[in-house]
Order: C-alpha cells, then sequence, then structure tokens
C-alpha cells in the first residue's frame, strides 16, 4: 500500500466516509493526517476487517496519526442537501477540525469539492491503496457504528445493532410495522418499493 500521492514532504490528509448507503443516521466522514515515512502492513478497508480488528486499529491510529477528526452530517440535512453532498460536507467538517493544516487532499472514490484552496486527487478504491484513507476509513465505520449501537439501544426494533441502519429485510420490515424514526431518512425509498415513506405523524 502507498504512503502518499503527492510529492513526498507535502502534509497530505487522507478522507473517507461511512454510511452513505444507510436508510437510517447519520453519515460520518473521517480526515487523518500520518507520519511521512509511516508503515503498517495491517491497514486496510474497513470492510475488509473485522469489527474487532478495526477497534484495535483505531487505537494505534488516534496514537500514531499527526492529527485527525471525525465529521457528521445529520439524517436532516441528508435529506436537505442529498447524501452525496452530504458525504462530501462530512468530510469537509472532518477536516476543519484537524489540528495540523494539510496541505494536500486525497479522497477515496470519485467525488469531491474543493477545500480552501489545497489541491485534491480522487482515488477509486482508495482505502486499499493509501494508508491514510485506509485509516480514515477504519476512523469513519467505527465511530458510524457506536453512534449506530447507541441509537439501536433507543429503537431495538430496527436491529440496528446488527445492520447499523443499511437496508436489511428485517431493517425493512420492522419499518413496514412499527413505522420510521426520527433518525430515518425521508428522503430515501426506506422499503425498496420505489415509494419515499413519510412519519405516520405526518
Amino acid at each position: 500500500m502507498l504512503k502518499s500521492c503527492f510529492h513526498p514532504g507535502v502534509t497530505e490528509a487522507g478522507c473517507d466516509e461511512a454510511g452513505r448507503g444507510c436508510l437510517a443516521g447519520s453519515v460520518y466522514a473521517a480526515a487523518v493526517i500520518l507520519p511521512p515515512d509511516y508503515q503498517n502492513a495491517a491497514l486496510d478497508d474497513s470492510k475488509k476487517l473485522s469489527a474487532r480488528r478495526r477497534y484495535e486499529l483505531r487505537e494505534v491510529i488516534e496514537r500514531d496519526a499527526l492529527s485527525w477528526a471525525v465529521g457528521v452530517v445529520s439524517p436532516e440535512e441528508i435529506d436537505r442537501i442529498n447524501i452525496l453532498n452530504a458525504s462530501l460536507l462530512a468530510m469537509h467538517r472532518a477536516l476543519d477540525q484537524l489540528t495540523l493544516r494539510p496541505e494536500a487532499v486525497i479522497v477515496d472514490g470519485n467525488r469531491f469539492k474543493p477545500y480552501h484552496d489545497l489541491p485534491y486527487a480522487t482515488i477509486v478504491k482508495g482505502d486499499g491503496k493509501y494508508l491514510s484513507i485506509a485509516a480514515a476509513s477504519i476512523l469513519a465505520k467505527t465511530y458510524r457504528d457506536d453512534y449506530m449501537d447507541r441509537l439501536a439501544a433507543e429503537y431495538p426494533q430496527y436491529d440496528w445493532l446488527r445492520n447499523k441502519g443499511y437496508p436489511t429485510r428485517r431493517h425493512r420490515d420492522a419499518i413496514r410495522q412499527y413505522g420510521v424514526t426520527p433518525y430515518h431518512r425521508k428522503s430515501y425509498n426506506l422499503l425498496g418499493d420505489g415509494q419515499l415513506m413519510l412519519p405516520f405523524d405526518e
């Protein structure tokens, strides 16, 4: 896995998001700046790692990173500006919180909006190619999972402990039976039938 995308010596922040395809919950993004010569063979795309390994690596990333931060965009904001814009906004919010200003940004995927005047690169499957993006994917995923676990305690019937808000059959069956919560994304096709579903009290 490569360490940097831009020229050696450029302070580079890797960004990635989690929760874009979910029916419920906020979208999370992380930004991570690693030391210039950093090496860690265990870092990889968070989707390829077990939950236990992700949390182990989160501690390592937070200890070793020169700076890291997590940005969040709420379901209400997602409904208002759409999930693509929300994902990019979450990345910008993460970058805003870095204690070290990066000189460049690298992003997983193929879409990004310029962040101030910084050069940036979008890299498809970047979380499997660059260490800082892999680190960001792990932070975004684990912090979002923690958040969904808290919501699951409030609304256990939606099986969020296991599905984390993604569109599983059990999740959609619960929406049919119980309706939607304040955490559901109302602009989404929640039942998978091509129809938008409004809360029962609207």
